[in-house]
């Protein structure tokens, strides 16, 4: 069920099940520019008092995590964290699942990308490694410590995804069939967007954090805003796109609501009467 507004029509119950989880993507959605908004921080904090299991599901890299959230964490505010687009889950005992780039993919990857003269970058669990630099990557490596220059840092590192940068908004590697070797092209920026499995998803992380934690992923909610959040919420039983979300995945959501800025995640406890403990 869509509902255009941001927030629920009257035809809607005020009631929904109580979420068993409820899965949070973290830029745009729990934070703006890298850093979480402090009405999110607040309600993360209240709703960690609740039997409410709270999970960041992000496409970020696990070595370039916001510290803030990073915080969350080891304060068991969270309980666990999936990112890399599903590719890497964790919580404080260690790893949950994690899906490895094979050789025969990365070395397809980087194939591709040398075709189109593209800067691209393999992520670990502990870095990020670029192909090439520019003066915007020199700048950012020089202040992000697990941001590095290694063009063959996946031949020797265990590696989970790829992202690609276009030299431009027309040049999206549209030509590429990346089915055929059993790949993916996800898009999270008019320039930029992620290469992996083509089995790989927020969603099969969320299957193996719900069966980490025995919770039927029809008992979870989810809030998101990009493009790598469609499977998440055709997964889940309650699925939230913030108001400035993709149009696409506004499309597939039970719920819009309204912006960070808005309140929008605060609107959607409120209105499912979801407690937010003082």
């Amino acid at each position: 069920m869509f509902i255009k507004d941001k927030v629920a029509q009257e035809s809607m119950s005020n009631n929904i099940p109580t979420p068993k989880i409820i899965f949070f993507d973290i830029d745009d959605t729990l934070s703006r520019n890298g850093i979480i908004a402090e009405q999110n921080k607040a309600t993360l904090e209240q709703l960690a008092s609740s039997d409410i299991k709270l999970i960041i599901s992000t496409g970020r890299s696990k070595a370039i995590l916001p510290s803030d959230i990073l915080a969350l964490l080891d304060a068991n505010v969270l309980d666990a964290i999936i990112c890399m687009n599903g590719q890497y889950s964790f919580n404080k005992d260690g790893i949950i699942s994690h899906y490895p780039l094979s050789e025969a993919q990365t070395n397809k990857i980087v194939n591709l990308c040398h075709k189109g003269d593209l800067i691209h970058k393999f992520d670990s669990a502990t870095h990020i490694a670029w192909s090439k630099e520019n003066e915007r990557l020199r700048e950012y490596n020089a202040i992000t410590p697990n941001s590095i220059l290694d063009p063959n840092y996946y031949k020797s590192n265990t590696v989970y995804q790829c992202s690609v940068f276009f030299n431009n908004q027309q040049d999206k590697m549209q030509e590429v069939d990346f089915a055929e070797d059993e790949l993916k092209l996800v898009h999270w920026h008019t320039v930029g967007a992620d290469i992996l499995p083509v089995d790989a998803s927020k969603a099969r992380g969320i299957l193996d954090v719900c069966r980490h934690y025995n919770i039927d992923a029809q008992d979870c909610m989810a809030f998101g805003d990009g493009m790598n959040d469609l499977e998440m919420f055709d997964l889940v039983g309650f699925a939230v796109a913030m108001g400035d979300a993709k149009p696409e995945l506004k499309e597939r959501a039970d719920l819009v609501t309204g912006t960070i800025e808005e309140y929008g995640i605060q609107a959607i406890l409120d209105k499912f009467c979801i407690q937010q403990k003082a």
